[in-house]
This record gives C-alpha cells, structure tokens and sequence, in this order.
C-alpha cells in the first residue's frame, strides 16, 4: 500500500503489464454493473517509524509517504531512487543502473538523510551520485519518506527531508510458530535481469535469529527506440550493468518489555559507470578557467554517450555494517520507551578502469542515537535524545578530488505533541555541532546550528483535516563542499570546495488539505523553502562537457505543490489523477542545476477477486528553466501496465504473482536530474514477472 499524509487509496496497485490488465478492467467492469455500492469506507491508518512518536501518516503535520506491503513488493526496483522515483514530490538522481539516490522537492545529496531503521547510513552517496546508497530495496519491509525540513530530529542535515528504511535483520519478537519468512523471484526483459531474496526468522523461548540474503544480476540496459550510440542498434547504455549481493544475521533477546539485538550486514556490487570521459585526464585550472590543452580530444557536451565505449570503468563496492538496536518499556518512572540505535560501518569502494584500480573511496564511521519517550505530563507527550557520529573518509588515486577528512557531529533534540479536541500539535527543537577537519592541509572547520519546528493537524470534519508546519532548520556543510578540490570525470566535473563556507539555514512552511473518506479522496500540500547561505556548485567555465564548478553561497527559494485525487467508480474501479511541481531560483535570479521538470499523470487502478492491475499514463514535462552552462531537456511520456494474482497453497501460505510493463511504448526519455543523462538514457521497455510467496 502507498500512504501519503494525503492519502487518496488504501488500494492502488502499481504493477504494470500489458493487455491483460485492459482485460481484467473491462471484466472488472462487467463484474460490477449489478452489483451494490459499498459502503463508505475510511482510508486505514498506517504507523509512521520515523514519526519519532510512532504517530500514523494521517496525525503527521507534513506530507509523508509510505510504502509497504504487496504495494512495496511490486514497486521495488534495483536502487532506492528508482524505487520512489514516481511519488509525487520525489526524483530520482539516477547514475545508470546501479547508483541512484532520491531527491526530494529538488533538494538531494546531503540535505536528503537515508536512515535504516531510524540509524544513517555511512555509504559514499551523499559524496556524488555515481555512488550507491547501501540499501537493497528487496530486503525492505516498509520504506517511509518524510519531506521537508520538519523531520528534523533526524539530523540538522535534513533540509530536504527523511527516507527511512525499515527492515527485519533485527528481530523485535519471536515468531509465534516459531518460524516466519519470505521469499521472491523476478525477472525483467529491459537488461535481461535476474534477482531473489530470501528472508527466514526463527526463535524460541526469548531468543530470536534472522538470516536474509539477495541477489541481482543485470547487464546494459536498451535505452529508448531512437537513440543509437555511434550507430549501435542495440540500444544498450554502456556500464549500465549491475550486479549486487547483500547478505545480513541477525540475533535478539526479547523479553516481555522489550529487545536487544545485533546483526551483521555485507553487501558487495559491481556496477559500470557510464559517461566516463578519459579525454579529461590532465585538464586543470588556471584561474577560473579550465585549461585541457593537452588532451588532444574533442568533446559534445550533448553526446556523452559517445566517449562510453570501450572498457567503461566500473564501481567494485564492499559495505560491512554492524548494527544494535533495542527497546525498553517503562525503563524507569516517567518514562515509557527507551530506544537506541547504534552502528558501525566499513565501506569503501574501487572505481576500476582498465582493469586497474584508478580510485578508491573509503568510509569508517560510527553512530549511535537514543531516544527517551516519557510520559504524558501537563497533557504533552514526547521524547528526547542525544545523537552522534563519527566519519572519516578517503579518497585515493587518479580521482582523489577530496582529501582525507574526519568529521565529528553531536546532536540533542525534543519533539513535543499535545492533543485538543479536533487539534494536534507538534514542536520540535534540535542543537547541532560539526567539526570537519581535513587531514592533509590540517585545515579545521566547526559549525553549530539550531533547528525549531511548530506544526498542527486540524480534522475539521468527519473526513477532512488540515495540517501546517513552519520550520527552520539549519545545515553545516560537507567535508566535500568544504575541501573538494580536483577533476572528478564520473561527472565530467572538476570540483573547488571553500573551506569559509558558512551553515545555511532554511525557514520553510507546508500546507496541505485532505479527505480521507467517502468516493472521492484527495490530497494537495503547497511549501515555499527559503533558504539563506544555500551551498551549491556554481558553474564558472566550461569546456567540452567539463564544467567547473566552484562551491559558494547565495540565497535560493523552492516553491512548489504536489497532489492526487482518487475517484472510486465502482466497488472494482477508480481513477487517480496525480502530479508535481518544484521552481527553484537563487536570489539573484538566476537558477539551480538538476531541478525536476514538473509532471501529472492519469491511473486506473481495478480489484476483483484474487485480481488487481492498472494502467497509467505520466507525463514529464519539458525542463527549460536550466543553469548556467546547462541544456534544456525535452519531455516525454509514458505507458505503464501491471497485473497482480493472489493465492494461498493448499497448506495456507499466501503467494503471490505479478507482472509489470514500465514504458510500454518504448519511450527515449531523459532524466534532467542526472549529471550523464545524454549518455545514461532511461530505460526503454522494461517487462518484469515475479512470484512471492510468504510462510
């Protein structure tokens, strides 16, 4: 099921597959013609993790989303970008197959925290977006995304908002007949993929053990009929391929007030990097201006594609984490939770060119983050808590443009609620410090901020509630933006941090109006965030495709609005319009690179019996409105089909069967996000059949 803060279904499939869902909406149809209308039902209600309060969507005063169940099982895909990419208010940053990182509301990288289970993930992602979020998206048992600055307790970096990602590595109880588990296998056409996970958790007495494993197996992708790099019919992007293994054990003692439990995650992958232009090795500065005399090459910043081919360098990843959660109930007098999260990683990553390592990238950090909940006092209930980590990161070889940093970073926070009648309202303050130093020059910044947030949720009448949120948060900035300083040709970039950069400090308000009940949902948020200091990378020269760019400060502004509305037929049919819109300038009046285009679409969604499907058009418009140095991109739409069987073996286990079509029409399309999109087109038709089965 997808839930939005405004939700407008408790039953929107999104698998997609051709002819055989027009079929089943025509039965579906037929089936219902005599049949009595149901009666008025109210959208479930759905716990929202990263609420903090363990709230549901419908009591958050922003918009959320959350995925889960069949809905999430048939959304998946190879990376988490890709598996919200279609929710409204949320991109994709896409970097070929194997790395892609969501961006809410044009806001990613830093500003967008990725949280596993409440904890954040130390990958390289946030670094660049060539670089995979360590998250498998088939081992996900519910994806919650938060947006906004409002989610701020979370870290002073959420800006942008939360993407938190629940899993089961941990177990939290003991199955009741003692064993329970998963497990799944699909296939697509697009890059002739292959992918399974299997998932078991078993117990007894108060201890509990969890083992997961998946695996993925993909090559180059076919782009969009029309596009041809130097004249190759195939179609397929080259380093486009991906293929990622991803194991975790999990052991727990669970006791009648609460766990604590452990597990140990290793994910390896091996993806191409396409786009990489060797005709860049060599380029420098010489002032403001790129100076590549010596190359000998000749570049179309509009054909990447075309420096592809070859050996195209490739991403080898290892990521070991170790992770310990636990809760307690009523730990001690006035309190009624107490959790902690805490973890360990060891990433690094080799970009191998040529079959040498010309790169690598290493991340050793720790976290840890407690959360005390106490209980109702004076009317209010809440929590409080301390956050910290620790990160030292690397960078080694050809592309070393960073280097070695440690960054150290404290956090305490509150959140607060109080309920009145037909109102709740929520205040949360955060105060955050950061030192990053650079080891090499010994060059040390330190940062401190501190974030506030007022929200409210008015249920006004039966059905209808209203909810609005001011907040300002506050940001330091990366290590990165601080010391980057070299080419980076994954790219086609070459960096220039400013270590005098300041924290920025964004102010933003969210309104949002929904009904919950009765034939006709919907669900519209507008937000305006107004950012001081906003730290981005200006272009300040360009040179065959190889933009300089140097990271400053300016005052930026993000408007925009996102909404669906669901309209029920009939008891098997409904129809869900959807869409969004972001503008995002600089004060000066210029704009900011990479902001998605605006885009509605038209779904169709039917349920009869053991069936369900839809059909669903979405429109992307044109982007125009670029940077300097930027190209427009053209927009395009897209035909997406799906068709769902459900069952039960004859011992009882549910099982579950789904096909989907993504971009039926075989579609060129090009994802404005993307720093290679000439080169990494999406992808063309895409057929994908999977079987699930849960015991």
């Amino acid at each position: 099921m997808t839930t939005t803060l405004f939700p407008v279904s408790s039953r929107v499939p999104t698998v997609r597959h051709p002819l055989a869902c027009a079929a089943l909406l025509a039965l579906a149809s037929a089936a219902s013609a005599d049949e009595p209308r149901p009666s008025i039902a109210t959208l479930p209600q759905v716990t929202v993790s990263s609420s903090g309060l363990q709230l549901g969507a419908g009591d958050m005063t922003v918009p959320v989303t959350v995925l889960e169940g069949d809905d999430l099982v048939r959304r998946r895909e190879a990376t988490l970008g890709e598996t919200l990419d279609s929710e409204p208010g949320i991109a994709s940053s896409h970097f070929g197959a194997g790395a892609s990182r969501p961006i809410i509301r044009g806001m990613d990288g830093p500003r967008v925290k990725v949280l596993s289970d409440g904890a954040e993930l130390h990958d390289a992602s946030a670094v660049s977006p060539d670089h995979a979020v360590v998250s498998e998206p088939l081992l996900a048992t519910q994806i919650e995304v938060l947006r906004g600055p409002s989610a701020l307790v979370y870290g002073d970096g959420a800006v942008g908002g939360v993407v938190n990602v629940l899993d089961g590595k941990v177990p939290t109880a003991v199955p009741e007949k003692g064993y329970e588990g998963s497990a799944e296998l699909r296939a697509g056409s697009g890059a002739r993929a292959g992918a399974g996970a299997f998932a078991l958790t078993g117990g007894a007495g108060h201890l509990a053990v969890h083992v997961e494993v998946a695996a993925r197996d993909a090559g180059d992708y076919r782009a969009g009929k029309g596009w041809a790099p130097e004249g190759d019919a195939r179609r397929k992007v080259a380093g486009s391929f991906n293929r990622t293994d991803t194991g975790s054990l999990g052991l727990s003692w669970v006791g009648d007030n609460g766990y604590l439990g452990a597990a140990y995650t290793r994910q390896t992958a091996n993806y191409g990097l396409p786009g990489h232009d060797h005709g860049f090795e060599g380029c420098h500065t010489h002032g403001d201006h790129l100076h590549c005399g010596a190359h000998g090459h000749d570049h179309d910043d509009d054909d990447e594609h075309d420096h592809a081919h070859g050996d195209v360098p490739a991403v080898d990843l290892r990521s070991e984490r170790l992770d310990v959660r636990s809760e307690l109930r009523n730990p001690f007098a006035g309190f009624s939770t107490l959790r902690l999260r805490a973890g360990v990683t060891d990433y690094v990553h080799d970009e191998v060119e040529d079959g040498a390592i010309a790169t690598t990238f290493r991340n050793k950090a720790y976290d840890a983050r407690m959360e005390l909940q106490h209980e109702p006092l004076a009317g209010l209930k809440g929590m409080v808590g301390l956050q910290a980590a620790r990160r030292k990161f690397s960078a080694q070889g050809e592309e070393a443009y960073v280097e070695p940093t440690v960054t150290r970073r404290t956090g305490l926070f509150l959140l607060e609620e109080y309920r009145m009648g037909d109102w709740r309202f929520e205040a949360a303050l955060r105060h955050d410090r950061q030192t990053a130093r650079a080891q090499v020059s010994g060059i040390e910044r330190s940062h401190h901020g501190t974030s506030a947030s007022l929200g409210a949720v008015w249920r006004f009448t039966p059905g209808y509630q209203f909810g609005a949120s001011l907040t300002r948060a506050s940001r330091a900035p990366s290590a990165e933006e601080l010391y980057a300083r070299g080419l980076h040709m994954a790219t086609s970039t070459y960096e220039r941090g400013d270590a005098d950069l300041r924290s920025e400090t964004a102010r933003n308000i969210d309104l949002g109006l929904k009904k919950t009940s009765g034939s006709t949902t919907f669900s519209v948020s507008v937000f305006h965030n107004r950012v001081r200091n906003y730290i981005y990378g200006r272009t300040l020269d360009e040179h065959d495709g190889l933009q300089l760019l140097q990271y400053g400060q300016a005052g930026a502004s993000f408007t925009g609005a996102e909404g669906q509305v669901r309209q029920r037929l009939n008891r098997h049919l409904g129809a869900t319009l959807f869409g969004d819109v972001v503008r995002a300038r600089l004060d000066g009046g210029g704009r900011l690179p990479r902001i998605a285009p605006a885009r509605a679409g038209l779904r169709l969604d039917a349920a009869w019996n053991a069936w369900d499907g839809q059909i669903e058009w979405v429109q992307v418009a044109r982007q125009r409105r670029v940077a300097a140095f930027e190209t427009a991109t053209p927009g395009y739409g897209m035909l997406n089909l799906g068709l769902a069987y459900n069952s039960r073996f004859a011992g009882g286990m549910p099982w579950q069967l789904y096909l989907k079509a993504n971009n039926l029409t075989d579609r060129l399309a090009y994802a404005h996000t993307s720093f290679i999109k000439n080169a990494a087109p999406l992808m063309g038709r895409n057929v994908t059949v999977g079987v699930r089965a849960t015991f």
